[in-house]
C-alpha cells in the first residue's frame, strides 16, 4: 500500500483481531482475551513491523517539515488558502446587495 498510515492501522487491527478471536474460539474471557491480544498483538508489532513503523515516521516528519523561515511546508494549506482568496475576491460584501 501506498499510504503508511492505513497500511500500518490495518496490520496492527489484524493482528490483534486474529489474535483475539483465537483467544475466543480457545474459550477465554473476553476481557482477559483482549488484554493478551492487545499485548501480544503489540509485541509483535514491535518485533516485526519495523519497516511499517519507518515509513509511517518518515510521512509524519515529511508533513511537520519546516523551511528555512520556519514555517510548515504544507502544499495543500497553500492550495486552500488560494481557493479562499479567490473566493473572496469574488464575493460582494453583504452591505452593497
Amino acid at each position: 500500500m501506498k499510504n503508511p498510515w492505513l497500511s500500518y492501522t490495518l496490520i496492527r487491527l489484524g493482528m490483534f483481531f486474529g489474535i483475539f478471536f483465537l483467544f475466543l474460539l480457545l474459550n477465554f474471557n473476553p476481557y482477559f482475551a483482549a488484554i493478551i491480544a492487545a499485548v501480544v498483538s503489540f509485541s509483535l508489532s514491535l518485533l516485526f513491523l519495523d519497516r511499517q513503523r519507518n515509513a509511517l515516521s518518515e510521512s509524519v516528519s515529511r508533513k511537520l517539515a519546516r523551511d528555512e523561515s520556519g514555517s510548515y511546508q504544507d502544499a495543500e494549506g497553500d492550495l486552500e488558502n488560494e481557493l479562499l482568496d479567490l473566493e473572496g475576491n469574488n464575493k460582494k460584501p453583504e452591505a452593497d446587495k
